[in-house]
């Protein structure tokens, strides 16, 4: 399905050049009347943010368009998503909004949209709003007593704390443990840092100063380094690093070393295997979770149930099945008995959880399996249709062939570049380079064919 505006993860741009106030404005009309439904009562929506600059004009512009065709707004300031998403269904309302472009840097933003029960949109509902957006809908605004209000919510903050103090066990206590929690400069600033500071952490903050240009510059879990280098400055037992919304987190025990997504996975399977809280005998993950990971928990005695790259795609796989938890290696998990999206606050404190209860070091409870080495590269590449070309195909069948029972090839064209990305793991590392360089170079020879 061709589709003009939502990619994966609602809409996202440049602001200003694809995400501009105008695009904004249809965007909260178009979604305004599809979500306003025929009834008595008024409807509503949430709004949510992160610290980009732009956010103030995206956010504006929504509020327009929303109470334009009657909807009362809601705006809850600067909120991770998942709190977002929280409130969306803890408030009633009929529609939720993040505006965040996540990990990347502040000229990027982006819309994304929850409906009342807190899940991102189908792919129906989101053709539905497109169909709208283009159109000259005049005619559909509401009338001068049908207006739409709009307020700011002051106490959301608290409420999101309390929810995610309320995923762990009463009488759990971080007393005793030092935290180094970077905020990233984005959406958790405040919230993340006094949860943990309430749950008895010393909490030692970096991050923490959003300027409305620094979000994720040199901070957060796309860039650990900074975390790095303060774990052992301040002999930290554990860094925790959110992205610019804390859907996503990554941790560093106190050694130094990162904990990834799959890594934070296998330590909330064993100890939920351990305390009966696994819904079903496994984990979803994406095609790019390690195959160690996968290893670690056939150890276990849990499967790994696998699924294309996107947290959507994991959620869905999830709901599906019946799974109650999964995520990506990039540290995007979802824990959906407390939460419909990914909640990088929650799932820190569920592997702080399991290393009090454990009473050992970080780098004892997380460091749960030795990743096999991976390799990833792009290469450039004008469509699919190069992974069709004889040369290509001969390449791939004989790299999965050197892999055979040793490791796995995956090789799928971006959903967001024009590259084919190519990415090999064994328990060989000379074998996995020497596989992926080649099918690279077949790909490169069939481009300039």
């Amino acid at each position: 399905m061709t589709r003009s505006y939502f990619g994966t993860d609602g809409i996202r741009g440049r602001a200003n050049q694809k995400i501009t106030p105008e695009l904004a404005l249809k965007v909260g009309q178009a979604a305004g009347l599809v979500f306003n439904r025929e009834s008595e009562r008024r409807h509503r929506v949430v709004i949510g943010k992160d610290t980009r600059l732009s956010g103030y004009m995206i956010e504006y512009a929504l509020v327009a368009g929303f109470t334009s065709v009657g909807m009362d707004v809601l705006l809850l300031g600067p909120m991770p998503t998942p709190a977002v998403a929280m409130l969306t269904r803890s408030m009633r309302a009929d529609l939720g909004v993040m505006i965040s472009a996540s990990h990347n840097l502040f000229e990027d933003n982006g819309i994304k949209l929850f409906g009342p029960d807190a899940f991102k949109l189908t792919d129906e509902t989101e053709a539905e709003i497109e169909k709208l957006i283009d159109r000259d809908l005049t005619s559909r605004l509401a009338g001068p007593q049908q207006f739409g209000r709009a307020k700011r919510v002051e106490d959301v903050r608290a409420r999101y704390i309390e929810y995610a103090k309320r995923t762990l066990p009463r009488n759990m206590s971080f007393e005793g443990l030092r935290v180094v929690l970077d905020c990233a400069n984005g959406a958790a600033y405040k919230v993340a840092p006094e949860a943990l500071w309430e749950l008895g952490a010393e909490v030692i903050t970096i991050g923490d100063q959003p300027d409305g240009f620094n979000i994720n510059r040199d901070v957060g879990s796309t860039a650990p380094q900074a975390l790095r280098d303060k774990v052992r400055e301040m002999r930290a037992d554990v860094g925790i690093a959110l992205d610019g919304d804390a859907d996503r987190v990554i941790m560093v025990d106190e050694l130094g070393h990162v904990i990834d997504g799959d890594q934070l996975m296998a330590v909330v399977a064993r100890s939920w295997r351990d305390d009966g809280l696994l819904a079903k005998p496994g984990v979803v993950a994406t095609i790019m979770s390690n195959l160690g990971f996968e290893r670690h928990l056939q150890g276990l005695g849990l499967t790994l149930e696998r699924t294309a790259v996107g947290d959507r795609y994991v959620i869905e796989r999830m709901r599906e099945l019946g799974y109650n938890l999964g995520g990506e290696q990039s540290g995007h998990v979802i824990l959906s008995d407390y939460s419909t999206t990914g909640d990088g606050l929650v799932t820190a404190m569920q592997a702080l959880a399991a290393v009090k209860k454990l009473g050992r070091r970080v780098s004892e409870v997380c460091r749960c399996f030795e990743p096999l080495p991976q390799v990833l590269k792009n290469v450039r590449a004008r469509g699919a249709k190069a992974l069709e070309q004889e040369r290509v195909i001969a390449a791939i069948e004989a790299g999965r062939r050197r892999l055979e029972g040793s490791g796995r090839l995956v090789i799928r064209p971006s959903g967001t570049e024009p590259v084919i990305r190519v990415m090999g793991e064994g328990d060989d590392p000379e074998i996995v380079v020497s596989v992926v360089d080649d099918i690279c170079d077949a790909l490169t020879r069939a481009e300039a064919a």
